[in-house]
């Protein structure tokens, strides 16, 4: 049970269904809409949940569903139970069309496995219909809503005869409007037409009687008549004649349907039923995508815990404005069943309330809530609310006085099963009387063990918070020197209004703001003041908190990476000496033989000094060209250089400071093998440890750890700790979403995607997607491949159809 009668529109629901509504196909979607309703049965609840997830599932990661002619024909259909009724010719279409569309919903379910959607597909196992009937359907009606040629043998012959005839017209016409035209009698540049379904000549008024026939019409100007030709006037009523035989035909083919179809209405009508049940579903799961919505865990008589929870039309509206709403989190226990939320005006107050009075109905309406999936909502069997002014003049009722008949309904008719949701508790009379009976009434529902939901800014209500047990304070935080509010629930203190911060903002006379402080008492005001900041420091502590910690994860990571990349090199390093001792010995040999040659020609030439001189020069020039040689592969010469530089400090660093056969435990000093990082090892958990290397945190394995001895001096100048956020900074905003693939070859893809999935993991990312095109599925198949071995790959499937569908794989961390 709900109150009052308008709760709905007071909650906002009536606008949730109207969105729901306008997503439907059909007016029988539409009706399931308002057919809608508040149920506390735990597994209805869960039956619908489950049917609205199955098909967010199918419009999300499964193949395109059916979405076209829902069409409603059950009113036209249950008018066919009389014997002797016929169908339609319009209605005979759209039952043909409808029918292809269920047809292809039948198909879609039995190609998928019960598991996948098995609510869906019991729902689908109800419908049952003769198969042959849209197939009699289709042989009568072709997709244009004409009846075939062929629907019957005595159809086709009649309908070659009514063309037989018309063409016999056409010619008898065509042969007297030529006669008539050259006698003169057809006015310039007239033309056959036609009048009444016949093709008539027109003729001058005063030759109206020159060809005999039937006058139709004539002209506005009286000048001109059209009339039918003798011939053609018979041949018109023979037409006629078929043209009625031709209906009589086309009533018996549908009479003969009809009579097939009657035994079968009741359980079209079921099918119908279930084409609208299915458009309504669909309608719910495309609202719940919209909403980013999900299934929350239902429970009986446990405690509320709701995560993340946010307004869906608060969602929608800042969606558009391009803004951020500021989730919600709450608990509600039986220890702490009623919650008093107090804090500054426009800071959030009636939106919580909202916000979770909208969800939780929206929860026992069957329908998905924008919360988190983790969150726990307990069933209600009456949800009471009082929500804004009640005021009417024609019953004669202040606000207060609607106030006033509220609790009184409540206080009558809540138990331990409702919900109350109060806005601006006591509000609309003198303050210290209306906080008295508020206190009094949140006394009695207290008693009766209701759960609750309370915005008020009256201290005695803050303070019963705290001396009562069930009941519970929260407060709207309010950044008081940025003088702006925070929109964030804090359960456990009571909030302040900060009526004079918000008067100071908006420029209220200073001299009027002094004197209330000394009227209001300085000291309730610094207390607040101090509370309310006590809070959002701690709140930044949390965030600068969360920022250092996700920032010493990266540098492990990123320390891990120049380790292994160490690695490497350590291995390539044989190969560049087996190549650089190639590359001598070639230079040597070739050196040789152009020696023996120059002392070979020089002893042919019997010491000749001329010719000496210019075998000298033969010589000089081979060696500058090998000097050249030497200077295009001094990379490799560099680059193996500074492998046994390193190598040198490594061996240095190894015999001075590591200490062989010992084992490590908390408190040593270590280093991290293949590396010249020493750090003091803070904890070992299995085969992980936490080092602490110039106070930041490294995590890495414990089989990667050498003993070693504490550092006097950095051996090594590695950079900051502000220059490599810096680095993972800059890479965060260089970083695409999405990768495109398309065009590339299997390993070129590959290598591409291997390092985008690298630094996607490096920086945290949650969600990515790879644009490899449809095409014949190689590249796509290559790529998921791939993606199954990445273990922290959580999970990967098509995009959404309207951003993409299998031409995109969308990835998830």
């Amino acid at each position: 049970m709900n109150y009052p009668v308008n709760f709905e529109q007071k909650i906002g629901f009536d606008q949730i269904k109207e969105l729901i509504s306008s997503l439907c196909i059909s007016t029988m979607g539409q009706n399931f809409v308002d057919k809608i309703r508040f149920s506390s049965n735990i597994s209805v609840i869960q039956k619908l949940l489950n049917q609205t997830s199955e098909f967010t599932k199918i419009l999300t990661i499964g193949k395109s569903f059916p979405a076209h002619d829902y069409i409603d024909v059950t009113h036209d259909i249950t008018q066919l139970k009389t014997p002797g009724s016929y169908i339609e010719q319009h209605t005979l279409f759209n039952l043909k069309t409808s029918l292809f569309t269920i047809e292809e919903i039948l198909n879609y379910f039995k190609e998928t496995e019960k598991e996948a959607y098995p609510e869906l597909k019991n729902i689908i196992d109800k419908v049952n219909f003769p198969g042959d009937l849209l197939k009699n359907a289709v042989k009568i009606i072709d997709d244009k809503g004409e009846i075939r040629d062929d629907a019957s043998d005595n159809l086709r012959i009649i309908r070659q005869a009514i063309t037989s005839k018309l063409k016999q017209v056409f010619q008898e016409t065509k042969k007297a409007f030529e006669k008539a035209q050259k006698s003169g009698w057809v006015p310039e540049n007239a033309e056959i037409t036609i009048r009444n379904g016949r093709s008539v000549i027109p003729l001058k008024v005063s030759d109206k009687r020159a060809i005999g026939g039937i006058i139709h019409d004539e002209s506005s100007s009286g000048q001109t008549v059209f009339v039918e030709a003798p011939m053609s006037f018979e041949i018109n009523n023979e037409i006629k004649e078929l043209e009625s035989e031709e209906r009589r035909e086309i009533i018996k083919i549908l009479l003969n349907f009809t009579d097939e179809l009657r035994p079968s209405i009741n359980e079209l009508v079921e099918a119908y039923r279930i084409l609208g049940l299915i458009d309504f579903i669909c309608a719910k799961a495309l609202f719940s995508i919209k909403i980013v919505a999900k299934q929350p865990i239902i429970t009986h008589n446990k405690p509320v815990d709701i995560r993340d929870a946010i307004h869906p039309l608060l969602y929608l509206s800042h969606k558009e404005q391009k803004k951020n709403v500021v989730p919600l989190n709450l608990e509600l226990s039986p220890e702490n069943r009623i919650l008093i939320i107090s804090g500054p005006n426009a800071g959030g107050k009636s939106v919580c309330l909202k916000t979770f009075g909208i969800l939780q109905y929206m929860l026992q309406c069957g329908l998905l809530v924008s919360a988190s999936p983790d969150s726990e909502f307990r069933l209600f069997d009456n949800i009471f609310i009082d929500i804004g002014d009640e005021q009417s003049l024609e019953n004669d009722l202040s606000t207060y006085s609607s106030h006033l008949l509220n609790m009184k309904y409540f206080l009558r008719n809540a138990n331990k099963s409702t919900l109350v949701l109060i806005d601006e508790f006591g509000t609309g009379t003198e303050p210290q009387l209306g906080g008295s009976i508020a206190e009094a009434t949140l006394e009695q529902l207290n008693k009766k063990e209701t759960y609750g939901l309370i915005t008020t800014h009256y201290t005695n209500l803050k303070l019963a918070a705290e001396r009562m047990p069930g009941l519970i304070n929260g407060a709207m935080l309010f950044d008081s020197e940025e003088m702006q509010p925070l929109y964030r629930l804090q359960i456990g203190k009571p909030g302040s209004s900060f009526a004079f911060e918000i008067a100071k903002k908006i420029g209220f006379p200073a001299h009027v703001l002094n004197r209330a402080k000394k009227k209001s008492g300085g000291k309730h005001v610094r207390f607040d003041h101090q509370l309310q900041q006590l809070e959002i420091d701690k709140i930044k502590l949390l965030k600068q908190q969360k920022k250092a910690e996700s920032a010493d994860i990266n540098l492990s990571r990123m320390i891990e990476k120049y380790t292994d990349l160490l690695n490497s090199l350590e291995k390539s390093k044989k190969q560049i000496i087996k190549d650089a001792n190639e590359q001598a010995l070639i230079i040597i040999e070739t050196s040789n033989k152009d020696v023996e040659k120059t002392i070979r020609d020089i002893k042919e030439a019997g010491a000749d000094k001329i010719v000496t001189q210019e075998i000298r020069k033969v010589l000089d020039n081979k060696k500058e060209k090998l000097k050249v040689k030497q200077k295009k592969e001094s990379p490799k010469t560099k680059e193996l250089n500074t492998v046994n530089k390193n190598k040198k400090k490594k061996n240095h660093l190894k015999e001075s400071e590591i200490i062989k056969d010992e084992q490590i435990n908390e408190g040593d000093f270590v280093m991290i093998k293949n590396t010249d990082i020493i750090g003091e090892l803070i904890t070992i958990d299995g085969t992980d440890a936490l080092l602490n290397v110039n106070d930041v945190k490294i995590k890495t394995k414990v089989s990667k750890l050498i003993k070693s001895v504490a550092p006097k001096f950095n051996i090594v100048k590695r950079k900051g700790y502000n220059d490599i956020v810096s680095d993972i900074n800059e890479k965060m905003v260089n970083f695409k979403l999405t990768i495109d693939l398309r065009g590339k070859r299997a390993d070129e893809a590959l290598s591409m995607l291997q390092k985008y999935i690298d630094e996607a993991i490096l920086l945290n990312m949650k969600e990515i997607s790879i644009l490899h095109g449809k095409g014949y599925g190689i590249l796509r198949e290559i790529i998921r491949k791939y993606l199954k071995s990445v273990d922290e790959i959580k999970t990967f499937g098509d995009a959404p159809i309207e951003f993409g569908g299998s031409g995109i794989t969308r990835v998830y961390f």
